[in-house]
């Protein structure tokens, strides 16, 4: 899918800096994010990968930095923005999170009635909109406990896709699923990107990136040390360090 080159940004990220204690984990972040962007993000375990997804959900503070979403800027202490943004901003985790004792249905309506104080009627044609999207229309009436890793991780999908974000953060959404159950997750973030959602993805699956990717970032350091197209970056990537983190991942050509 093409994109306007000279589109604003949805995101834009300057001199972001997340410290815990005296480890700073990002030690300057600057990234602009076009509207139908698919950004995939690889590093090494520890260089600071989920971190920045959980600073641009604002889900962790960052120590410095600014971000701007759809061009306005907002106060990184001031709560009844950062709510604002987390609205806007959908993430997807390792882990599921899902609510045990709810439905699969009750899972995808609870935060529209209790965040966007939709009614139950309205709530529940949306989640079941959404659970269609994902494949999961049948498992509605379900119990987390009864389904396979890659269905809770589509129901977690279709959790975040219900608040209607304007942006999506993966952070390693298969890393907890069994290998066969990894590919129905891919096709469902692969139909989310073909319908020109914007998205981030940390991802260790380099032919998944390499497909669906418009643009590869690597990350080492807590720094971006690389980036580019995937043809570019993980065919032919220029610097040693990301050069020698494609050769021990890549386990088949694309």
């Amino acid at each position: 899918m093409s994109r306007m080159t000279d589109a604003s940004p949805l995101l834009s990220v300057r001199g972001l800096r997340k410290r815990f204690g005296a480890d700073e984990v990002l030690r300057g972040i600057d990234l602009d994010v076009l509207p139908g962007d698919r950004i995939a993000i690889l590093g090494a375990s520890g260089s600071g990968k989920s971190t920045l997804l959980r600073c641009l959900n604002v889900m962790e503070t960052p120590t410095e930095g600014r971000i701007a979403l759809g061009g306005q800027g907002f106060e990184l202490h001031d709560e009844a923005a950062l709510t604002q943004v987390r609205q806007r901003v959908g993430m997807v985790f390792q882990q599921f999170n899902l609510f045990p004792h709810m439905t699969v249905l009750g899972n995808v309506m609870e935060a529209l009635v209790t965040v966007k104080r939709m009614a139950d009627d309205a709530a529940r044609e949306q989640a079941l909109a959404e659970l269609a999207r994902v494949g999961l229309a049948d498992k509605a009436d379900a119990y987390p406990a009864r389904l396979s890793g890659g269905q809770k991780q589509r129901v977690a999908i279709a959790r975040a896709l219900a608040m209607q974000p304007e942006l999506l953060l993966f952070d390693e959404p298969t890393s907890a699923l069994d290998p066969e159950l990894v590919g129905e997750v891919l096709r469902v973030i692969r139909s989310l990107a073909d319908e020109g959602r914007t998205m981030l993805l940390v991802t260790h699956e380099l032919g998944f990136a390499y497909h669906v990717a418009n643009r590869v970032l690597f990350i080492a350091d807590g720094v971006i040390h690389e980036q580019g197209p995937p043809q570019q970056l993980l065919k032919h990537p220029t610097q040693p360090r990301t050069q020698a983190f494609l050769a021990r991942h890549r386990e088949f050509d694309f």
